[in-house]
């Protein structure tokens, strides 16, 4: 009996001794935590501060510079100094960066032109400077379409704000009336169908930023007339040429102000609306804003600047061949316009004004051959100066190139997903002076 017992007690911690190694005795045993593998953590860099701010009209540097805590940085004693303080303009926008929001600025920049930044760098000895060129890239722009009222209007829609904002806008389409300034009166002779195309330079920046650059070609059709022009660099000079390479450069523009409305035309009888008395007009009137500069019609001699009765204030200038040029009702005239000054084809010589007998801000224009006065907007000009035969080989691959840029194959332009100037591109921002 004795030996029952104690074979029975054997049993049970027999099998006490296997539920308790297997977890499932006196309850279940939770999973035991499994260590974790030690990591080694790389300390994090705080990420940078930057504040932007703009200097004030009437502000200094250094008092912009002070509004950030910077009292240390001396720009006049730096060497070479980057920049004159004397010299900058309200509007530049300054970047102030720290390390953490309690911390002195360690790093300012500022964008000085379209094609560099100034970069201040804190170290241990002070301030130092660092001149940073801006990379920009050309990039072809091709826009075409109607001209129902303006050139700029007709540009101004044909140029999305992605590519071009609108002070580039009109930019582009003054640039475009100066290419055919010896061949178009655009306050005459363009009318509501006629048709432009044009391909110009669009400059992007290596930050997104863009801005207009240069017109390459462009093709006018007015009254059925086309009139072609390729922009080349004929000796190191820019100009622009026919598909025949003659020059688009004439002795005379045909207008001495920017594309303008024209109020009076020349004619033999004309009712003056200040004298009330019907009398010959012998010359063209371009109604435009007080101030507008008035260009020299071509290369001469100035034969007098002052005041000449009705005309009120005047500049006649003396050219070639008998011709002479007047241009009347001046508010003013360009520092250095005086008898016996030379001026150049495209000068400024003086401002749109309303002195003498005028009803309102106008230039009055001229032109006479031997004394006698012509309408300006008909007198023949003449031809261009041909291309040199040394450099025509070089005009005709530039003009190739800029052709298919001006007119391409149908076939590409089914095939290409959209062209250029359709496309809305992520680089909208823009340099601000």
């Amino acid at each position: 009996m004795r030996g029952l017992r104690v074979g029975a007690a054997f049993a049970v911690i027999s099998a006490a001794a296997v539920f308790a190694t297997t977890g499932w005795w006196p309850w279940r045993r939770m999973p035991q935590p499994v260590a974790e593998p030690a990591v080694a953590r790389a300390e994090v860099a705080p990420a940078a501060i930057e504040v932007l701010d703009t200097l004030r009209r009437g502000e200094t540097v250094s008092e912009l510079f002070a509004r950030h805590r910077v009292v240390d940085l001396d720009l006049g004693g730096l060497d070479p100094a980057p920049l004159d303080p004397r010299r900058m303009r309200a509007g530049l926008v300054f970047s102030f960066r720290s390390t953490a929001p309690d911390t002195l600025p360690s790093r300012i920049s500022v964008r000085t032109s379209p094609e560099q930044r100034i970069i201040f760098h804190r170290g241990p000895d002070g301030w130092d400077a660092a001149v940073e060129p801006i990379a920009w890239t050309a990039e072809p722009v091709r826009i075409e379409g109607a001209i129902d009222n303006s050139l700029y209007e007709a540009l101004d829609a044909g140029v999305a704000d992605e590519q071009l904002d609108g002070a580039d806008r009109q930019r582009l389409a003054w640039d475009l009336a100066d290419v055919y300034a010896w061949q178009v009166d655009f306050t005459r002779d363009i009318q509501p169908g006629d048709r432009f195309q044009v391909v110009f330079e669009r400059l992007v920046s290596e930050d997104g930023e863009t801005r207009f650059g240069r017109v390459l070609a462009s093709d006018l059709t007015m009254s059925g007339k086309s009139l072609t022009a390729f922009r080349f660099e004929a000796d190191g000079q820019p100009a622009f040429y026919d598909a025949a390479g003659s020059s688009l450069r004439r002795a005379f523009l045909r207008a001495p102000v920017q594309f303008r409305r024209i109020s009076s035309t020349f004619a033999r009888a004309r009712f003056h609306p200040v004298l009330g008395i019907t009398r010959r007009h012998e010359g063209t009137d371009y109604a435009a804003a007080p101030g507008t500069p008035v260009m020299a019609a071509g290369d001469g001699v100035v034969l007098r600047a002052g005041r000449a009765g009705g005309y009120g204030n005047l500049i006649e200038l003396r050219h070639r061949n008998g011709i002479t040029t007047r241009y009347g009702h001046l508010r003013g005239f360009a520092s250095g316009v005086r008898a016996g000054a030379r001026v150049e084809q495209g000068q400024t010589i003086g401002y749109v004004g309303s002195t003498g007998l005028a009803s309102g801000p106008h230039l009055h224009y001229e032109f006479r051959v031997n004394g006698v006065a012509k309408d300006s907007r008909r007198v023949e000009l003449g031809n261009g100066a041909p291309i040199r035969d040394a450099i025509r080989a070089d005009f005709t691959r530039e003009r190739d190139r800029l052709l298919l840029l001006l007119h391409p194959p149908q076939r590409q332009e089914e095939d290409a997903p959209r062209s250029i100037a359709q496309q809305p591109t992520e680089t909208q921002a823009r340099w601000l002076p």
